[in-house]
């Protein structure tokens, strides 16, 4: 084979590189393509009922909550290509959207395991932490972008591990759990008004920022406030000239922020879903299931499906659509009923 190929001309050989290089380019691009596919939303109930089954364990309060920390959790790591943010070969290098959503969906994660440590899982502040979610909550957010020692993938296992065993304390039956297990304290989840709007709080202020950067697609002025040297705010100079296009996202960020809102918004679709069974008592007392249901309607319309080729960044009222301004509605239209929700929550 090597004495056939010394012989061909130097324009053949050529081509034959430039055959190979084509065919590595095709392939790459058709696996890049296939990598970056969003997974679909998937039904929280079925999704928890199933698990349960393959525990053998028993339905109750937090279950299909926990039961979706899991299978976001799952779905970030072994979604088509695997978790992406680390790395460091092509054509996962390139794929810069799906690795963004990665990162809203991780961002979420992170938010709502910390929630269910501090709040859903403890009656009361001087309550002791359940020690399943106090392991799970420092690995999930370790470095998101480790390719080795420790690899990323391997830390976040551990904590959805350590979530399941949270999920297997909560809703083993009696008779699935051992006499050791039985003189130990079970776990719990408290659905209660006040820890589902502690966790609304936090979600409402990562929606606000979501808005605002997604909306940074087109620039805008930004007020500033000083507060250093005087107990009434200071207005700033929005910017040195004036011009908006100063606090503009730049172009090559603008579709990492719009899949970057798709990855927290599809996570948080799920949640808030999760929510209205394990809170549906609270809900209904406080008349506030038509607040969570708008919640919900919101985010699903920010899942729709992308039809352009790439993420577009139209002015105003122009010929060209702003997809980052339309998500930006969704979020804010989702932040305000999320302040009603509150609202009703902590009312009496």
């Amino acid at each position: 084979m090597k004495s056939m190929f010394k012989y061909l001309s130097l324009e053949t050989k050529m081509g034959m590189l430039g055959v190979f290089i084509g065919i590595v380019l095709i392939i790459n691009l058709a696996v890049g393509w296939y990598w970056s596919q969003e997974p679909k939303t998937f039904n929280v109930k079925t999704a928890a009922e199933l698990r349960v089954v393959a525990l053998n364990l028993q339905m109750q309060p937090g279950v299909t909550t926990t039961s979706t920390v899991l299978s976001l959790g799952d779905a970030l790591l072994h979604k088509p290509g695997g978790y992406l943010s680390n790395d460091v070969m092509p054509p996962s290098i390139f794929l810069d959207n799906i690795v963004s959503w990665e990162f809203g969906v991780l961002v979420q994660l992170r938010d709502f395991t910390e929630a269910m440590r501090e709040d859903l899982s403890r009656s009361q502040s001087q309550s002791a932490e359940n020690k399943y979610l106090a392991k799970a909550e420092p690995k999930l957010k370790f470095d998101n972008s480790s390719w080795m020692l420790p690899p990323t993938e391997s830390e976040y296992e551990d904590g959805l591990k350590q979530v399941e065993k949270y999920l297997i304390s909560l809703a083993s039956s009696e008779e699935n759990r051992s006499n050791k297990e039985r003189k130990q304290t079970q776990a719990q989840f408290y659905a209660r008004a006040d820890n589902l709007r502690n966790w609304l709080d936090h979600t409402s202020k990562r929606l606000g920022s979501i808005s605002q950067r997604l909306s940074a697609s087109v620039g805008q002025d930004v007020i500033d406030f000083d507060n250093k040297n005087s107990v009434t705010a200071q207005e700033l100079p929005p910017t040195p000239d004036g011009d908006p296009e100063q606090n503009a996202t730049p172009w090559l960020e603008i579709d990492n922020v719009f899949y970057e809102a798709r990855g927290s918004t599809w996570a948080m679709l799920h949640l808030m879903k999760a929510v209205a069974i394990d809170f549906e008592d609270v809900l209904e007392k406080k008349a506030a299931s038509a607040s969570l249901k708008q919640i919900i309607r919101e985010l699903e319309s920010s899942q729709e499906t992308l039809w352009s080729p790439m993420v577009l960044n139209g002015k105003g009222m122009g010929v060209l659509a702003n997809h980052s301004l339309v998500m930006a509605n969704y979020v804010s239209r989702a932040n305000a009923a999320i302040i009603d929700l509150k609202t009703l929550l902590q009312q009496g």
